[in-house]
């Protein structure tokens, strides 16, 4: 009898041993820093007399386009906060009504925290004028353009702040259904306009880590005071 306590034990031991390690390796992954995506630059510099080398990051740089209130939509923008960006079409007929869905998540997992904001960038800016965006919001339960930007602008400016600057499809093909083709990424954006994750907004588990992966990133400027 004694036996069998024992081995119960070193059982209920053993599990809460795993169990605390299991808890400790997920604490240390949500702990762990987001990768810093695209293109890097080593630049060499004198400091002290001494020379020392820095890594300067890809960022999204600087844009212009119009929100569904007709406000100028620019980097300032964005000043302090981090944010999530698409690319779509209101008439879009193949994934666009799946990630706005899976956007929507999103959006009411940080509709209360300032730090987060979504910009959203139609590829159809003939169509996609600013009242029918500021119609597709209202339609989709987006109220007010403080959390949320869907903006337009010119069409080349467009598709070069997709392709070089967030690294994602996004032009006009006839072939195509709809007459466009784009990615269904999800971009996350940190305070100095640097790429920390690329998602895809069509699958529910790859959304479920950016909703993850966002108070992480929150978290690391909260280590920096």
């Amino acid at each position: 009898m004694k036996k069998n306590l024992n081995s119960i034990s070193s059982a209920l031991l053993l599990v809460l041993l795993l169990g605390l390690w299991s808890a400790c390796s997920s604490n240390q992954v949500e702990d762990t820093a987001l990768p810093f995506l695209g293109r890097k630059e080593i630049v060499n510099k004198e400091v002290n007399g001494q020379t020392v080398s820095d890594t300067i990051y890809h960022t999204i740089g600087d844009f212009r386009f119009v929100d569904q209130d007709s406000a100028w939509v620019t980097p300032a923008s964005f000043e302090g906060k981090i944010y999530v960006a698409d690319f779509f079409f209101t008439s879009c007929p193949t994934i666009c009504p799946i990630m706005k869905t899976q956007m929507l998540r999103v959006y009411e997992a940080f509709k209360d925290i300032p730090e987060v904001m979504i910009l959203s960038h139609t590829i159809d800016p003939e169509y996609d004028t600013v009242p029918l965006l500021k119609d597709f919001a209202e339609r989709i339960g987006v109220m007010g353009n403080d959390k949320w930007k869907f903006v337009t602008g010119n069409k080349d400016h467009i598709y070069e702040v997709g392709q070089t600057r967030y690294m994602v499809s996004a032009t006009e093909d006839p072939s195509e259904p709809g007459g466009y083709v784009h990615s269904g990424a999800f971009i996350l954006v940190d305070k100095e306009q640097r790429i920390r994750g690329i998602y895809d907004g069509t699958k529910e588990d790859q959304v479920d880590r950016l909703i993850k992966d966002i108070p992480r990133l929150l978290r690391s400027y909260e280590k920096q005071l």
